[in-house]
């Protein structure tokens, strides 16, 4: 028998977590990419790999993984797909390559040996649009990093993004993204976190973008277009048949808290120093597969304020209605969310998916013909590569509930610095999408497509009841739009791209940038590198 003492155990444990041969190295790959996540998703519809596609950004780890298990079965790809996982090989292929000298992608920096890797890269792009209504610019210039030690990963990225006019406002309903505006045209975003692997999953402290619910023009769960928030983040996938996300996140509620606002003094004269109510959310995901190509997923979340963390929304498991229930009984409780995802690619080439996010459920309301549950809902469809290679074809339904994503306590909404956290069209609305994708070349996408969006009526208006709000009453805002894009990845990370819509934007003018309002002919032309 073999007796250790405590100091002697912990070292030895320390040392197992450190030096063990453990699959690690996990950092999170920008949903913004969108090459990439669009390749694995093919290749998955060609049964050739499987992912769980309701819940991302996938680890840079997770996507080598994926594009190795391809390179096996290269034969089944078509040339065109050959060359793309050849070029994208070249990037993720530093998470198992050792050293550095193989074919890869450039970088401004790179290093890499048995112990620590590095790797930096500028931001730099810009995007031009032209219409009847003048010129629009957008430019974005900062730097990325990230790094392993071992079992650790770490990255960071700066960006500060310039646009004139504004065209990604908190009321907007539009898939751009927004942020904090440091004058009248400019923010910055600081994305990044450090991330702890183990075999089976990981763990880590980051402020990042995520997106949950299966989708090809806007999640229905979390839509991932607002600002980005800290998150204390744990994946695990322990079998082939269950996944499992969940993370706690620090919320900016825009909501003054005047108890602990203050006045100041000093030599520039007296301020009011404004502090804001304090906002978390918590959220999960359970994700099965009881059969190949076939994912079930489940979850909830809840936002919560009034107080510091809850240490019983940091136990990741939980359905936290259930213990809201219980925290605030007797009083208004917080505000508690359902979701569910179905994903299906049983039939090769085919990708069937629906999603359904729950803000308010009463089974008695499901008879009453004057009242309505608060859902949203998405269902939809992809056909790739069949009966034409390179050519997609998708559908997509997407319809929501008066009040869903709302809430009458400002502090409680589903939002975060005043950005919807779910469905970019917000509540009370209907999206129709239809596209064709081509892909005759190495990562050239050209995209035709069609859009038919409405919202009702906004019936978070003062003095509206919350309940018999009819869907859709009449048409508030209408936004018919179609047209041609076409992306290209030059090299790694260097995107350029272009495009001609054909639009006609009308109804609330609170809900869409004057720039596109109305009947518009839009050419756009934009180039990047880096995310």
């Amino acid at each position: 028998m073999i007796v250790l003492r405590k100091p002697a155990f912990l070292f030895c444990l320390i040392n197992i977590l450190l030096t063990g041969n453990l699959l690690g190295q996990e950092i999170p790959q920008s949903v913004n990419n969108k090459g990439i996540y669009e390749f694995l998703d093919e290749l998955a519809n060609s049964q050739l790999i499987t992912i769980n596609s309701a819940v991302k950004p996938y680890s840079r780890l997770f996507i080598s993984q994926r594009l190795k298990e391809a390179e096996e079965n290269k034969d089944k790809l078509n040339p065109r797909q050959q060359k793309d996982l050849s070029f994208y090989m070249m990037d993720f292929g530093k998470e198992f390559q050792p050293g550095k000298n193989w074919k890869r992608r450039n970088d401004l920096f790179y290093y890499k040996d048995d112990l620590f890797s590095l790797t930096i890269n500028p931001i730099l792009g810009g995007e031009l649009f032209q219409n009847s209504s003048g010129k629009a610019t957008y430019w974005r210039n900062g730097a990325e990093g990230r790094g392993y030690i071992q079992n650790w990963g770490f990255y960071a990225s700066l960006r500060d993004n310039h646009e004139q006019p504004l065209l990604g406002k908190t009321g907007y309903l539009t898939q751009r993204e927004g942020g904090h505006l440091k004058g009248n045209t400019d923010w910055s975003e600081m994305q990044g976190g450090v991330t702890y692997s183990w075999k089976w999953g990981s763990a880590g402290l980051v402020k990042d973008r995520l997106q949950w619910g299966n989708n090809y023009n806007g999640a229905a769960i979390f839509g991932g277009n607002n600002p980005t928030f800290m998150q204390l983040k744990l994946h695990i996938s322990p079998v082939k048949w269950f996944d499992f996300n969940y993370f706690h996140g620090w919320l900016n509620s825009m909501v003054v808290d005047s108890t602990n606002s203050y006045r100041v003094t000093n030599s520039y004269g007296t301020d009011y120093r404004e502090v804001y109510h304090k906002k978390f959310i918590a959220a999960n995901m359970f994700t099965f597969t009881p059969f190949k190509n076939f994912n079930l997923s489940a979850g909830n979340s809840i936002v919560y304020s009034d107080d510091n963390i809850n240490p019983a929304y940091l136990v990741p498991l939980f359905f936290y209605k259930s213990v809201d229930h219980s925290l605030t009984s007797g009083i208004d409780n917080m505000n508690s969310q359902m979701f569910f995802d179905i994903s299906s690619r049983q039939i090769k080439n085919l990708h069937l998916y629906g999603s359904m996010f729950i803000d308010e459920l009463s089974v008695s309301r499901f008879t009453m013909k004057d009242e309505w549950n608060f859902f949203s809902y998405k269902a939809g469809f992809r056909l790739s590569n069949f009966p034409i290679q390179n050519l997609s074809l998708t559908s997509e339904l997407t319809y929501t509930y008066p009040l869903t994503f709302q809430h009458y306590v400002p502090t409680l909404t589903f939002e975060t610095a005043g950005y919807n956290l779910g469905h970019y069209m917000k509540d009370n609305s209907r999206e129709l999408y239809a596209a064709l994708d081509y892909r005759p070349l190495r990562t050239l996408n050209i995209n035709l497509f069609f859009l038919d969006a409405i919202r009702g009526p906004d019936y978070t208006e003062a003095g509206v009841n919350r309940l018999g709000n009819p869907p859709m009453a009449s048409v508030e805002w209408h936004n018919t739009s179609y047209g041609i894009k076409a992306s290209y990845q030059i090299m790694n990370d260097l995107y350029t791209w272009f495009s001609f819509i054909i639009s006609d934007i009308s109804g609330d003018q609170r809900w869409s940038p004057e720039y596109f309002s109305g009947n518009k002919r839009t050419s756009g032309f934009g180039l990047t590198y880096g995310f």
